[in-house]
């Protein structure tokens, strides 16, 4: 069994502190937080232990789950570390790219497990693709919501936009060629909608947008590769395969012919819609983290993605606030 607290009882943290006394393998030792009611609520709610400060709870543990505001990220995560406590940190990574990087050397010198909280790698939507031979040629995302002041200590490309990089970079696996970006702060001090270009050197092309100030939700990618269209809606969780084949594949009604004119060259339109699994994506990642621990391997969302997912995204933020000079 991982003795594992959680630091954080917000709205993220509380969803997390529910989700842990499900897990098999965790024993939930208890929380802290530092708003008093806040803390009392969720211990009379919940009947978890509280903790009075975050010293007391990491002598109690082998494991921490940080759901904190970014910028108090590096701080909790280096103390946790440098006490060999494994570290469950909600993204982004940290608030600096440097201070991501310096909590990679600290992980590897501990010798203790990390993982980063980028969700959407746990979608159905988009778990119902990983088998799929992917080699995109572009891709397109946008991610809307609709504006809450909880996000709003980091700009909206580490608040939502954050996500897309981190699976785009999966799934396109190529070093970054070139960036550009533009983006504008709405209601916020950092920008609050964005767009971004990212062209990677295997000649992919990723079209970024993400928006907190949006009369509506979107959470979409759409990936285009030869002969085949990608579609996944994170929000619905659901997810469609569009592709071109030289033969109709009989055990698929919706398979279609399709005529391009030359002679005995007509192809065929298959829609797949891809089995969507019934998976909490929280439940799932924290479950993930849990069993690196246990088994000794690593975790699927390693300290490194998150740095390599902040990279980009400062990058972005580096274009966007060349093209606005204050």
């Amino acid at each position: 069994m991982v003795k594992i607290g959680v630091l954080g009882a917000g709205h993220l943290g509380k969803i997390h502190i529910k989700l842990l006394k499900e897990i098999k393998d965790a024993t939930l030792i208890g929380f802290y937080d530092q708003n008093e009611a806040v803390a009392s609520a969720i211990e009379k709610e919940l009947g978890v232990k509280r903790f009075s400060d975050l010293d007391s709870l990491l002598n109690e543990v082998d494991a921490l789950d940080i759901v904190t505001p970014t910028p108090s990220h590096f701080e909790i995560a280096s103390q946790a570390i440098k006490r060999s406590k494994h570290v469950f940190i909600e993204k982004p990574l940290t608030n600096t790219l440097d201070e991501a990087r310096q909590l990679l050397a600290l992980v590897e010198e501990a010798h203790v497990k990390a993982q980063v909280g980028h969700v959407e790698r746990f979608n159905p939507a988009f778990l119902s693709i990983k088998n799929y031979p992917l080699q995109p040629v572009f891709i397109e995302t946008h991610r809307l919501a609709q504006f809450q002041m909880r996000g709003t200590d980091v700009a909206v490309v580490l608040d939502l936009m954050i996500h897309d990089i981190d699976i785009i970079l999966q799934i396109v696996k190529s070093p970054v060629k070139q960036i550009s970006a533009n983006g504008v702060a709405v209601i916020s001090n950092s920008p609050d909608i964005a767009n971004a270009r990212i062209e990677f050197n295997n000649g992919c092309v990723a079209n970024i947008t993400a928006s907190r100030i949006s009369l509506k939700v979107m959470r979409k990618m759409r990936i285009f590769q030869r002969d085949a269209y990608i579609s996944l809606d994170f929000s619905e969780k659901k997810s469609e395969i569009v592709r071109l084949t030289d033969e109709r594949d009989m055990s698929n009604p919706f398979s279609l012919e399709l005529n391009t004119g030359k002679n005995g060259d007509n192809k065929y339109i298959t829609f797949d819609r891809p089995e969507i699994l019934p998976i909490n994506s929280i439940k799932m990642e924290l479950e993930l983290f849990i069993e690196a621990i246990m088994q000794d391997k690593e975790p699927p969302v390693t300290m490194l993605d998150g740095c390599n997912a902040m990279d980009v995204a400062y990058q972005i933020l580096e274009r966007i606030e060349k093209n606005n000079p204050s």
